[in-house]
């Protein structure tokens, strides 16, 4: 049933990578990231609502849990713990296709966003703080939206790193250092004491 999921929506035009057990979802996942995680709870060894719960400690990335447990303790215990929606086996693929379409349109194709006194219009792609609009490269403006999406959550460094520049990029995690570095510089009051974007040692980055 994945493999024929992943055929479809790879005919839609989406990315799409397919892991048959936690280890390898949870690997693919703190590598390359993922826009939505549709998720099964019955899997080999470390069940679905494992995963769940330790994506949600790391991001806001939406969860879509599939499942032939159709019990209410079950779809409660996956929405607890922070999944976005739960879909009963078997399901018709043009409603999931759907319920697909319609998180990505309201998690990543809303105009804007607003955080306090700064706004971003993910139209033009513009960062306006105090009424003032600041400059920003392509890699700031994206990592900025990145942060305040996941507002409140911890993100690792390579998670940041993946999604801003892509798993196969030819440059190195320190260029992440460079860019908080400059985007404090850009949105704190003052960027050596930063109150909005900080450090958590030793894992990434986390904007409060």
């Amino acid at each position: 049933m994945a493999m024929v999921l992943c055929d479809f929506l790879r005919a839609e035009g989406y990315t799409v990578s397919v892991a048959e057990n936690a280890g390898k979802a949870l690997s693919l996942y703190g590598r390359y990231g993922a826009r939505l995680v549709v998720l099964d709870i019955m899997l080999p060894g470390e069940d679905g609502f494992s995963i769940c719960e330790k994506i949600r400690v790391e991001s806001n990335t939406p969860i879509l849990i599939v499942s032939a447990k159709t019990g209410k303790e079950d779809k409660l215990l996956g929405l607890n713990l922070g999944a976005d929606d739960y879909i009963e086996k078997p399901y018709d693929i043009d409603i999931m296709l759907a319920k697909i379409g319609g998180i990505f349109k309201r998690r990543y194709s809303a105009d804007g966003l607003i955080d306090g006194d700064i706004r971003i219009n993910k139209i033009n792609r513009t960062v306006i703080k105090n009424d003032l609009t600041i400059e920003m490269t392509a890699k700031e403006f994206d990592l900025l939206t990145l942060l305040i999406e996941n507002k409140g959550r911890t993100l690792s460094k390579e998670y940041i790193f993946n999604t801003i520049w892509g798993s196969d990029s030819l440059s190195e995690q320190q260029t992440l250092t460079v860019h908080i570095k400059w985007l404090r510089q850009k949105i704190e009051e003052n960027p050596k004491n930063p109150q909005k974007i900080l450090t958590v040692w030793g894992v990434g980055y986390r904007y409060i």
